[in-house]
């Protein structure tokens, strides 16, 4: 199998670190210590993080147009690097940390990481596999991943049958029901499009699960539906000839005003309305065989992420770049469907100031004051645009990363661990350095200390500045503690007690 590092890529005083258990905390070596008899050949960087030294290659995220009246929340990335720290990353407007986990090694990624509701209370989602494929194109073969606001893991929800969920989209219905796409390779005849007669296509399935029981609700083919002819991507070739022909390559799912079920195929350069409950194509937009007449400033190709907008349009992520390349830039595109005319027509574009091309992955979304926020793929930026498309928010992970998709949404978090504390010996005073990962409600820290756990009698405060606030103590005491605080001063959480050792 192909990893998802040589797929999504192709396209990251020495101090002493002893730890007393997850987010318990750490004690690093005196500043003054005298060197070694035997000096390194080179001295190790200190931390990223001198309260979770864990996260040294958690990649940082740059704002480069700092938010300007921005809709409440945070963002939603899954960096992808050649550092092996993998997993959801949720930042706030400055691009600091809010909450990262990393996923299983050794080969697990995560992808399209989210805030949703499951049985009325919000969730986080993402999945979890990994990725191999043919031609460059991503197919993930995993699971999806549900946590509580304290971000224990409520279950995972897993493709019915023998096939493995794909990454591509992930939707939790009003009636608690999960909506998903599934790659399945089946033996096809593909000779009457110049392939061989005994093929393989890669057949685009969608799965209905009941989340709490795992039984099967719906599934539909794309195969049964979609022809072969209408593809825009060459067939495998030559010792390739027998992989699978990703043909349609499907990667979204999602609910129109109706109940129906919107999707995007990226192969055919297609969206397209599908009935629910009998499978038969309602409409489809875009590709060789539109059933509309599609104005030419809304036409797209190679695109991702197909949705209802609250005002009854709809938007897409034209990525117009691909295996081909059709428009010098990528964009946000909303657009009218008229179904009694049979016309769709162009509404808006949001492009980014860098003028970016994304030839794969990306997402565009409608915020809940009316915005619009893009991530842009393969290029590792996102934007957060106001309704009349200025840009009030932009930055970027590291350039050799990428993010499948980008969002924003607001998130109450309250893990039931505790904070994290670090602690730096400097002449005469102790550096403290507090976090306490996915903790959304810490207004500011309180570091207490003393000669025993007991008996913590000195005390400092200082607001919250990012994922890790930096307290100082003077003199050398011999136990710290570091305490959260709600802009009320109520204590949220505390860590435990740490030796200064010096």
């Amino acid at each position: 199998m192909t990893s998802r590092r040589t797929v999504l890529l192709g396209i990251g005083g020495a101090a002493v670190l002893t730890a007393a258990g997850g987010g318990v905390g750490y004690a690093i070596g005196h500043a003054d210590d005298p060197e070694p008899a035997t000096a390194p050949a080179a001295q190790a960087a200190p931390p990223k993080y001198r309260s979770r030294p864990d996260l040294r290659t958690l990649p940082d995220v740059t704002i480069t147009t700092p938010a300007n009246g921005t809709a409440p929340g945070y963002v939603y990335l899954t960096p992808a690097s050649g550092t092996g720290l993998w997993g959801p990353l949720m930042v706030d407007d400055k691009g600091s940390p809010v909450w990262f986990r990393k996923v299983p090694d050794p080969a697990t990624v995560a992808i399209d990481f989210k805030a949703q509701q499951y049985r009325d209370k919000p969730v986080l989602t993402w999945w979890e596999g990994t990725i191999g494929g043919t031609g460059g194109q991503g197919v993930g073969q995993g699971e999806f991943v549900i946590v509580d606001t304290a971000y224990r893991e409520i279950t995972r929800v897993r493709a019915f049958g023998t096939e493995q969920a794909d990454q591509h989209d992930f939707v939790i219905t009003p009636n608690d029901t999960a909506i998903f796409w599934v790659y399945d390779p089946v033996p096809y005849d593909l000779s009457a499009v110049g392939g061989p007669k005994d093929g393989v296509l890669h057949d685009c399935v969608i799965q209905e699960i009941d989340i709490r029981t795992g039984k099967r609700l719906f599934e539909w083919r794309a195969r049964d539906h979609v022809g072969v002819d209408e593809s825009y991507a060459p067939l495998p070739v030559g010792e390739s000839a027998h992989l699978p022909y990703d043909y349609f390559h499907a990667n979204s799912i999602g609910l129109d005003a109706d109940g129906n079920l919107l999707a995007s195929a990226r192969h055919t350069w297609t969206t397209y309305k599908i009935n629910r409950r009998t499978g038969e194509l309602i409409w489809r937009i875009g590709g060789k065989k539109s059933g509309f007449a599609v104005e030419d400033r809304a036409k797209f190709s190679w695109q991702h992420d197909f949705r209802r907008r609250r005002d009854g349009s709809y938007s897409v992520f034209d990525n117009a770049a691909g295996i081909t390349k059709d428009r010098e830039q990528s964009r946000g595109l909303i657009f009218k469907v008229d179904e009694q005319a049979r016309r769709v027509t162009f509404v808006q574009e949001f492009l980014h100031p860098g003028k970016l091309s994304a030839p794969t992955q990306g997402s565009f979304r409608e915020l809940a004051d009316g915005g619009s926020f893009i991530g842009w793929g393969q290029m590792p930026y996102f934007t957060e645009y106001a309704p009349d498309g200025t840009v009030r928010l932009d930055g970027h992970l590291p350039l050799d990363n990428q993010s499948y998709r980008a969002y924003k949404a607001e998130w109450a978090g309250a893990p039931l661990d505790q904070p994290a504390i670090g602690l730096h010996v400097d002449g005469g005073t102790v550096i403290v350095s507090a976090s306490w990962n996915g903790a959304t409600g810490v207004a500011k820290w309180r570091a207490r200390a003393g000669g025993q756990p007991g008996a913590l009698t000195q005390t400092v405060e200082a607001p919250r500045t990012g994922f890790e606030t930096t307290l100082t103590l003077p003199g050398t005491p011999e136990y710290v503690v570091a305490e959260a605080l709600d802009a009320a001063g109520k204590v949220l959480g505390t860590s435990s007690a740490v030796p200064v050792r010096v």
